[in-house]
């Protein structure tokens, strides 16, 4: 079953999200052969460039508030614990104004996968800084150059207990691997794509620092190493970008806690098929 729709792109021309939506098409291709599978899968987008996916992926779900996918996404797991449900953010949407969502969805540990598209602006409303920017950066809002150190988005998910960590670039196969590895997982899963906006962050210095996680070794099950990784990339340095799944590991999961989620997830049901 082909989960692509007939909307007309208007992402930029070479914007790398496109290489996130064939990413992501990919895998659901894979998992969805039937109508009765794509009633099982939900998707939450937010606000920004990003969230031109909701309209080129043919499955339910909920194109909501700025800041507000996480939530959105744990209300879908307490109405239905049996939907799959992934959400994409971008970096303003996740860092800014979801950061509060962003780290108790991390500690709540709900079943559900989350995906943001970091370009390091506010790309939509054309180019102003985020929480990700580069020291240094300008634009019209800050034309004297950001003069604040940007967060480190994988030191704060590891400190704020996520159970699945990582990173990849915005190339198909990265993202296909890794998102393939997060619905695996049982628990959330934090997936940041780097993905620098043609338009107005277009830096190129990135390729040259990348390496894999998986191939040099790492142990992704030690917190301990993945808080090492963590620190080697911080957007203002970059001279080693590891990508890959820095961080994984069991703990229970937010439905589990509670006996009506869990006899849903018994009955493969919702909360709208209780009789009452």
């Amino acid at each position: 079953m082909n989960i692509s729709t007939k909307t007309k792109s208007t992402w930029c021309p070479g914007c790398y999200n496109f290489q996130i939506l064939a990413g992501v098409k990919r895998v659901l291709n894979e998992k969805i052969k039937s109508e009765k599978d794509r009633q099982k899968w939900m998707i939450v987008s937010g606000i920004g460039c990003h969230g031109k996916i909701f309209d080129y992926l043919n499955l339910n779900g909920i194109h909501t508030l700025h800041g507000r996918v996480l939530p959105t996404c744990l209300g879908m797991k307490i109405g239905n614990p049996n939907l799959n449900v992934i959400g994409f953010s971008g970096d303003g949407d996740a860092y800014a104004e979801g950061m509060e969502h962003l780290i108790h969805a991390a500690r709540y540990n709900s079943n559900f996968k989350y995906i943001v598209h970091n370009n390091q602006v506010f790309a939509l409303t054309v180019g102003q800084p985020t929480p990700t920017t580069e020291i240094g950066f300008k634009d019209k809002t800050t034309p004297l150059g950001v003069k604040i150190p940007p967060l480190n988005p994988i030191r704060l998910m590891l400190a704020s207990g996520a159970s699945f960590v990582a990173r990849v670039f915005s190339d198909i196969k990265q993202i296909e691997f890794v998102l393939k590895e997060a619905l695996k997982h049982k628990g959330f899963a934090f997936i940041e794509v780097l993905q620098p906006c043609l338009i107005f962050h277009p830096d190129i210095r990135y390729k040259k620092a990348f390496y894999s996680l998986e191939e040099s070794g790492h142990d992704k099950s030690s917190f301990e190493q993945a808080w090492k990784k963590a620190q080697e990339f911080d957007y203002n340095t970059i001279e080693k970008i590891p990508l890959g799944i820095f961080y994984q590991t069991k703990k229970p999961v937010f439905e589990e806690h509670f006996e009506q989620l869990k006899k849903l997830k018994a009955k493969n049901i919702g909360w709208r098929d209780v009789k009452r």
